[in-house]
């Protein structure tokens, strides 16, 4: 297979809402131009992006697939990215991989929220993007809404290049504004052929209309062109072409096509304008990596084959009787197969064996890959997604993908006793193939917390463990860690005595408790004088008190912020010893905390809501309804809508991403951080003590 260099590979995302027709896409460009050698279809399970067994049964992406069109002497490799925003992180790693996008919209249902979020995620990469409006074959199709729609909601800087002869059942054909040819499709045509011809006096309007807009916005990027224009004077097609590939790269002008992937229609079109259009890995700005074990200096990386090896792993994939599966993007030098490199992220050595390049679910090896292309490798030791491989002589570390962080939260559990090491060693594997998937354990509740972008996240994920990992899991609401802490203060006595044949037990103490300010946790002092408890005994006093508040007061929840003074107490000579004093630090707490006014305190979180304003009254509302408290609000900075910040019980916040999403159309989004524990309001309190009592009386009935 041919070797290519930087001048001559297209790295391509392409991006859109789910279900736009990104993958079917995907498909026809490859297909189309002869690299893959079946035309699939995602209704029948056999797109080339798309093989997993949750993609064929769900009939739609859910990670990212990698392909290659060879097309005029280029490769454009092509990322395919998950639509719905329970996978946006995968989105996100194809378009750090990439140096353009394609952004789909379908011509039945115009830009939907995944449109504009990849959408806006491109614009601040600073990646050129190329509209195609796809499905111009399907029912409804609207061509001209369309376009209106990515003006109104997108950018006012969309033009068409190509514009459709008919629409829905009488898509036919395109007109190329550029060519000012008409592009006649006949059914049947294997790869996307068509016949070329003039514009037919029924098309000039249409053609008319469209061709003065582009020609007109493509002589207001440039200085010398406008004034030609201006003067009457014609831009040839090589100087359009030439003027609005600039344009793109400064994201002056964003070019629209249309298509149908179903029937090839408009596919080479799309192929062309890649390689005219979008820029090589070698025209791409440098990147600025860091050199040194603290990253202290800077170091520019440009895609030259000479200079030293540096590639990005953007994603990480495991199968079955083959292991981890890592995917690279080299941004500068050239590695061959077998070759040892350097991981600078976690300072190892690994071996590049099986070097390949992908074509959906297949892997071709290669001998050697250079600066600006994409490839694959199998059984790294410990490579993970983000992290740098470079040369030991000169180790670099890139600018990590930051992934959005999970917002849906559920405790998990393994349905077989025997099967807990199993679940957590395949939990830290799928979080390797999507770092989106988050876990951690809280001590305080004794659960495993698992976290997604969504419930159909977190629904694929647990398909994926009983898949390749064999584990049967269950997801369940996570217990709330709660708080005890008290409001008065008292004082009184803890002893203990126990005397049964032989030497005995004895300890005796008085204590004072007393409330502190939030957050401060325990004090415990020793204002024993006199000897009246011995040295050696006060600190198993404090050991007890201890153990008696972990167990809390009202509802079995720790007691914390509060102060213990031990200030009295007796001893025996032979019958005391560290047990009994512990025992009595114990009953102590048993004697006074009830008397100190205990509550309960709960988690809180600060939540910070981006919303469109049109949705605000119910996101306010919501936010009320969950005993929110509302800090304030203030525009949103470089995007539409409003920025609410409220203060809301954790224990409200479940499948809160959900509501919120639902509410506003997914076109809101919110980031939550912790704010402290503060007390819960009475009613509120008495349920969970009520419900505490009764999960307790629940354990102790199980034999």
């Amino acid at each position: 297979m041919r070797e290519y260099t930087a001048k001559d590979i297209r790295n391509i995302a392409v991006v859109g809402h789910g279900a736009s027709g990104k993958t079917s896409l995907v498909d026809a460009l490859a297909f189309v131009s002869g690299s893959s050698k079946r035309h699939g279809s995602v209704k029948d399970g056999t797109a080339l992006t798309d093989f997993t067994p949750e993609e064929t049964e769900r009939g739609y992406s859910m990670s990212l697939g990698v392909a290659f069109a060879e097309w005029d002497g280029v490769r454009i490799n092509l990322i395919d990215t998950p639509g719905f925003l329970d996978f946006q992180g995968d989105a996100i790693a194809g378009l750090a991989a990439a140096d353009g996008a394609l952004c789909v919209v379908a011509a039945n249902a115009g830009v939907e929220v995944g449109t504009e979020r990849m959408f806006r995620e491109a614009v601040a990469r600073r990646d050129p993007v190329l509209f195609v409006v796809s499905m111009m074959d399907k029912e409804h199709a609207d061509f001209d809404q369309v376009f209106e729609d990515i003006r109104a909601n997108l950018t006012p800087k969309a033009i068409p290049v190509e514009v459709p002869i008919g629409q829905g059942a009488g898509f036919r054909g395109v007109i190329n504004l550029f060519t000012r040819k008409a592009h006649l499709y006949s059914s049947g045509a294997r790869t996307g052929e068509y016949t070329e011809s003039g514009i037919t006096p029924e098309l000039q309007p249409v053609f008319d209309r469209y061709y003065e807009q582009l020609i007109e916005t493509i002589a207001a990027t440039d200085d010398t062109l406008l004034e030609r224009y201006l003067e009457g004077g014609e831009i040839s097609q090589d100087e359009a072409v030439t003027a609005m590939k600039e344009a793109m790269k400064q994201q002056e002008l964003f070019p629209v096509f249309c298509v149908s992937s179903e029937s090839l229609y408009g596919t080479r079109a799309v192929l062309e304008t890649v390689v005219d259009l979008m820029p090589s890995a070698w025209e791409m700005e440098e990147l600025h990596g860091f050199t040194g074990a603290e990253g202290d200096d800077t170091v520019e990386i440009h895609a030259d084959e000479s200079a030293p090896f540096c590639a990005h792993v953007f994603k990480t994939t495991s199968e079955p009787h083959v292991g981890d599966i890592t995917f690279f993007r080299i941004f500068r030098g050239c590695v061959r197969n077998g070759e040892e490199v350097f991981n600078a992220t976690r300072a190892g050595v690994e071996k590049l064996g099986h070097l390949s390049i992908v074509q959906g679910r297949d892997r071709t090896e290669v001998p050697s890959l250079c600066a600006g292309d994409i490839g694959c490798v199998a059984k790294l030791k410990n490579t993970h997604t983000n992290d740098t491989l470079s040369t030991r002589e000169h180790p670099v570390r890139l600018p990590q993908t930051k992934f959005p962080e999970g917002l849906v939260h559920f405790a998990v559990h393994a349905r077989a006793r025997g099967d807990e090491e199993k679940l957590q060693a395949g939990l830290h594997r799928l979080h390797d193939e999507d770092p989106t998937f988050e876990m951690h354990y809280v001590a305080e509740t004794h659960e495993t917390i698992v976290s997604g972008l969504g419930e159909r996240h977190l629904d694929v994920m647990m398909a994926k463990l009983r898949r390749k990992y064999g584990v049967q899991a269950e997801l369940t609401r996570p217990k709330i860690a709660y708080r005890e802490t008290i409001r008065g203060r008292g004082e009184g006595q803890g002893r203990h005595k126990k005397q049964s044949g032989g030497r005995g037990q004895f300890g005796d103490c008085w204590v004072r408790m007393s409330p502190m300010p939030r957050g401060e946790g325990y004090l415990f002092e020793d204002k024993i004088v006199g000897g009246v408890i011995p040295r050696q005994y006060i600190p198993a006093v404090d050991k007890g008190l201890q153990e008696a508040a972990q167990r809390g007061i009202l509802a079995g929840y720790p007691l914390v912020d509060f102060r213990v003074e031990v200030f009295d107490g007796s001893y025996h000579s032979v019958d005391s010893n560290e047990m009994s004093f512990k025992m009595a630090g114990i009953l102590a707490f048993k004697a006074v905390a009830p008397a100190c006014k205990p509550t309960l305190l709960e988690p809180l979180e600060e939540l910070e809501i981006t919303t469109p304003d049109e949705f605000m009254g119910d996101v306010l509302g919501d936010l009320s309804g969950r005993r929110g408290q509302i800090l304030g609000t203030e525009p949103a900075e470089g995007e539409p809508g409003a920025v609410i910040k409220a203060v809301v019980p954790q224990a409200e916040l479940h499948l809160y991403a959900t509501r919120l999403q639902s509410m506003t159309h997914g076109r809101a989004s919110y980031l939550r951080r912790f704010r402290g524990y503060d007390e819960v309001p009475a009613d509120a309190a008495q349920r969970i003590i009520t419900a505490s009592a009764s999960d307790n009386a629940e354990e102790l009935a199980v034999p």
